[in-house]
């Protein structure tokens, strides 16, 4: 019995391992367009005029999040279907050939491609990887094994951050060697589709989830099935409040953060502020802010009372954020932007509620569709703040209100789920 428990942990522990280093190599690739997108694009469209050129970041950049959104529901019902492992590993290896690909590409028309192909890629690994762990988990430890994923998958924006600056480094290595210059963009695709495909190899001693076993030997269990969830009024309910209390996330790091450079440092006065630098930042603090949420949620025997206490937090930060940073200096607009991401950082804990509210034979499915509608939520929120902006609002105040708005919309969405810590997920959708 203590040898069976042995190998069960020690396969438990090397399946967290694959999902945090794939969530890392997701993370990073995510973020990584944002970083390189501008130096690709001077060089793709060299002689277009800059505007063109960030409208066309930002169409690609859609193009990317349709990909997210088309693999969230085609990577879910493959995960209920035919199982957990198989989506982990198919995503990785779609993303990952997408990212070598992309260096080099020469045209905007195959880099949109490419970005909508990478986008499907993307959408697959983080619900798979949390679907297996809190499947494969006792009930009462599951949450630790998810914090582990995203807060060391955070970090893979850091590792984007500084590949995007320094690559120029790893590109003369490369022709010292081979002869071939490249740029620094394309040298920060390559790393990424390298890092996926070297993932590949540690898939040796990965389980399968016990429960999907379980179920793939009764024929007569839907499994994937979308109407379970849109036809189904409770369930479709109770899935819109699980994207409702996720979009805070990705207001904070679609519009504040990413929108830095152009928005919100001018705004405040302040002088040479990158984007890629706060997206660094940011994540630092979404990776501290992870773990700690993590165990908080195991030391209350909670997620929702966690969840709540960060976005109140959060709320709190943006009001300091958008108001109260007039002539601050640059040190301190990267330290709030820390604060910001370690106040967003209940990502994972949303996933797992995500995870945990739905039976065993769409839990694939709403796992991975969930966080992927959240992340294209960011489309929604930019289309606010432009309506809002029209208006004359202005950058903070249009900011605010958004942001309220959807922290307020969090808050009710979240008094209306069950508490699902040490919840049994040995049951089916019916």
């Amino acid at each position: 019995m203590s040898i069976k428990k042995n190998n069960d942990s020690k396969k438990v522990a090397i399946l967290i391992t694959v999902a945090a280093l794939g969530y890392f190599v997701d993370i990073y690739d995510l973020v990584l367009f944002g970083v390189v997108k501008a130096e690709s694009l001077s060089i793709i469209m060299e002689g277009q005029s800059p505007d063109i050129q960030s409208s066309t970041g930002k169409f690609l950049f859609n193009m990317q999040m349709l990909g997210m959104l088309i693999g969230g529901i085609l990577w879910g019902i493959l995960g209920d279907k035919k199982g957990r492992i198989k989506v982990l590993f198919g995503s990785i290896l779609l993303y990952s050939i997408a990212n070598l690909i992309n260096a080099f590409v020469t045209d905007v028309t195959t880099y949109a491609i490419v970005r909508v192909i990478a986008g499907i890629g993307l959408a697959g690994e983080l619900g798979a990887g949390i679907t297996l762990v809190s499947e494969t988990m006792s009930k009462e430890k599951r949450g630790y094994g998810t914090m582990l994923i995203v807060t060391f998958g955070a970090l893979g924006a850091v590792v984007a951050s500084f590949v995007g600056s320094e690559g120029g480094v790893i590109a003369d290595y490369i022709f010292s060697i081979t002869g071939t210059q490249l740029y620094n963009w394309q040298v920060t695709y390559l790393v990424g589709g390298c890092l996926g495909l070297f993932l590949l190899l540690l898939r040796v001693g990965t389980i399968e989830s016990t429960y999907f076993q379980n179920m793939e030997q009764d024929k007569n269990i839907k499994k994937g099935n979308l109407k379970i969830l849109f036809m189904n009024k409770k369930n479709f309910i109770k899935y819109l409040h699980c994207i409702i209390i996720g979009i805070p996330i990705w207001y904070v790091v679609g519009l504040l953060v990413m929108n830095s450079k152009d928005n919100f440092a001018p705004l405040m006065g302040i002088q040479d502020i990158e984007n890629g630098q706060a997206v660094m930042y940011t994540y630092i603090g979404l990776s501290v802010g992870d773990l700690i949420s993590g165990i908080l949620s195991q030391w209350l025997r909670s997620r929702k009372k966690v969840v709540r206490l960060y976005l109140v937090f959060t709320l709190i930060l943006i009001t300091s954020f958008l108001f109260l940073m007039d002539g601050a200096s640059k040190d301190l607009y990267y330290t709030m932007c820390f604060l910001l991401g370690t106040a967003t950082g209940y990502w994972a804990l949303f996933v797992t509620i995500a995870a945990e509210q739905f039976g065993t034979n769409i839990r694939s499915t709403t796992a991975n569709t969930i966080p992927n509608f959240v992340r294209g939520s960011v489309n929604l929120v930019m289309l606010s703040f432009g309506l809002l902006t029209a208006l004359n609002l202005g950058d903070a105040l249009s900011a605010y209100i958004i942001g309220l708005i959807f922290i307020s919309m969090a808050l009710y969405s979240l008094s209306q789920l069950q508490e699902t810590f040490g919840k049994d997920l040995d049951y089916f959708e019916t």
